[in-house]
């Protein structure tokens, strides 16, 4: 690890930041450096600017993409090396809200239905259940299950929060098999060489249950997380419940599922069709 870095993290880690954000800001770092294959410290205000320039005009960087080079580039000359530079503040990546895609219950029931390993699909069927991020899950461990109680803990998860989400007691007992079964001694879902569940090995296993599904939508595992999320509004659950458990801090971010419910396209259905009976 060079000094740059070095002097990097600790700064990030001072800062309370996470794990993760830490990796992605010093990855942002990275790639700015090996673009000019020259230390970042050695990189000019102009210099800095043209690689944005070049992000946005000639990579065609997406928003999200464009958002951690920005912060993770910041932190480092604003932060590490100390130096202000104006023209950081005037990268706006621009917004864009899409709309998540959404599976119905029985799409959900046959893509988990595809998927052969027993183990793979019980941590599927967990993220769906309980509307957690692919990263939570595979990193959950035995302590994080509470039988007593019937919940699952999310530890330092996004934004460094912990919250807890309850389990039916069917998942809790399949939980229990599994443990029995495969005799887990830290790791909910253990990987190879005694680290967890490999989060590609569960990506790619998703995708080709939709493959062999012929489901014909752009369905990620975060699609579970997002049909989690519009199922429950459908049964009525309310809106700040569901904030609580996907862990948003704001309740604008979990609305955005009351434009995907059955509900509410049930009674737009029912207005169109008033609006074109006058016609």
């Amino acid at each position: 690890m060079t000094e740059l870095r070095r002097r990097m993290l600790a700064d990030l880690q001072l800062a309370g930041y996470s794990v993760r954000t830490q990796e992605s800001y010093l990855a942002a770092v990275r790639g700015l450096a090996k673009h000019y294959m020259r230390a970042p410290d050695q990189l000019s205000e102009e210099e800095v600017r043209a690689f944005f320039l070049h992000l946005i005009n000639e990579r065609k960087s997406a928003p999200s993409t464009l958002r951690i080079y920005l912060y993770g580039i910041k932190f480092f000359y604003t932060k590490t090396l100390q130096r202000q530079w104006a023209f950081l503040d005037l990268v706006r990546p621009a917004k864009r809200q899409k709309l998540p895609v959404v599976l119905s219950q029985a799409e959900v029931r046959t893509i988990l239905g595809e998927v052969r390993s027993p183990v793979l699909r019980l941590a599927l069927r967990l993220i769906y259940i309980c509307g957690l991020r692919i990263s939570e899950a595979v990193h959950l461990t035995l302590a994080d299950i509470d039988g007593e109680r019937r919940l699952v803990w999310v530890r330092a998860g996004k934004g460094g929060k912990d919250r807890s989400i309850p389990l039916s007691p069917k998942m809790l007992e399949a939980l229990r098999e599994h443990r029995q079964r495969h005799r887990c001694r830290s790791w909910l879902f253990p990987g190879q060489r005694r680290g967890p569940l490999s989060i590609s090995a569960l990506q790619k296993c998703f995708s080709d249950a939709v493959r062999q599904s012929g489901i014909d939508k752009k369905a990620s595992v975060h699609t579970l997380r997002h049909s989690f999320a519009t199922h429950l509004l459908e049964y009525g659950v309310d809106l700040r419940v569901i904030q609580e458990l996907l862990g948003h801090q704001s309740l604008q971010t979990t609305t955005i599922y009351t434009h995907l419910t059955a509900g509410v396209i049930a009674r737009l259905d029912l207005a169109l069709e008033q609006l074109n009976a006058g016609i």
